[in-house]
């Protein structure tokens, strides 16, 4: 089998894979070769350097491995039609997103952007105001493998744990699970509102003003999945008007943030330009999820993280 890489693992993972699979064919190349492209049977991609235009060159492609969680850039009704199989590497992000929210949390909750503000105007102040995590409730809008492992840890610190998805399936570690239509009866119970959904159309705009109106004016909105799951200037509004108290946002609607965005400026919101996800161990957990899908492929069996094409995830 012919596999294209359009990104470039380090050398010692490219040499690692040609070891454990002597008898496949590997192309590791930045960016799609479409001369290679017309005889491979895989294809390995981040999957925003794909478009439809591929699918017509890609006469043998059978498999696309995504080493990304998100897909919505992807041509994926194109990709069903053609009945090529997709996997992706949901669950990678686990460890680095859920230490990256805890992290944002801890910071507000402990006043520490102001206590650094302090320390650089050389100000010895005890006009700190930190809170407690403990006793207080979070809602998780997506409680998949991120979302679980954040209400693992959230759960030692003793807070109370609420997902919320579009099944009403029990997830791991949530105390409680409603469904999407149920969100506003939950809501004004929260202190920390975290979403980890991806883009669908059951999630674009899910949040809507009514539902920041309804939150605590002291609580936190985190969105750690995709920009689409609110729109930004009804976030905004409900930011000036004191609805809520803080969003750590690390997407947005359109990336990069525009220069000259009110969120820019705004004490009581944190701009993460889409790094939660980061971890020098990311391309090394990839490739053992791909490295098991290869194995599996070969002797035919079941793969890991095969996507529903029709539902986008």
């Amino acid at each position: 089998m012919k596999i294209l890489f359009s990104f470039l693992p380090k050398q010692e993972q490219q040499d690692d894979l040609l070891r454990k699979f002597p008898n496949e064919e590997f192309v590791f190349q930045k960016g799609i070769n479409e001369e290679v492209l017309k005889s491979s049977q895989i294809l390995v991609t981040y999957g925003e350097d794909l478009d439809a235009r591929h699918l017509d060159i890609a006469e043998q492609l059978k498999w696309i491995m995504v080493a990304s969680a998100g897909l919505e850039k992807m041509p994926l009704q194109e990709i069903a039609n053609r009945g090529i199989v997709v996997t992706n590497v949901r669950g990678i992000h686990k460890t680095p997103m859920a230490e990256t929210i805890l992290a944002h949390i801890l910071s507000i909750k402990k006043s520490l952007s102001l206590i650094n503000e302090n320390q650089r105007n050389g100000e010895w102040s005890k006009r700190v105001f930190p809170t407690e995590l403990l006793g207080s409730t979070a809602i998780i809008l997506g409680p998949g493998a991120i979302g679980g492992e954040v209400g693992r840890i959230l759960q030692a610190f003793g807070v109370h744990t609420i997902g919320c998805n579009s099944s009403g399936r029990l997830a791991p570690f949530m105390e409680r699970i409603v469904t999407f239509d149920k969100l506003n009866e939950v809501l004004p119970k929260a202190d920390i509102v975290i979403s980890i959904l991806p883009s669908t159309e059951q999630t674009k705009d899910l949040i809507t003003y009514e539902h920041l109106q309804s939150m605590k004016p002291t609580a936190i909105f985190m969105n750690f999945g995709r920009g689409d799951v609110v729109k930004e200037e009804l976030l905004l509004r409900a930011l000036e008007e004191e609805q809520i108290a803080y969003a750590v946002l690390d997407v947005f609607e359109k990336e990069p943030l525009a220069e000259g965005h009110p969120f820019w400026n705004m004490n009581n919101v944190v701009v993460s330009p889409h790094v939660s996800s980061h971890s020098s161990q990311y391309v090394v957990r990839a490739l053992q999820i791909f490295s098991r899908n290869l194995n599996a492929w070969v002797d035919q069996k079941p793969l890991e993280n095969e996507i529903d094409l029709e539902k986008g995830y």
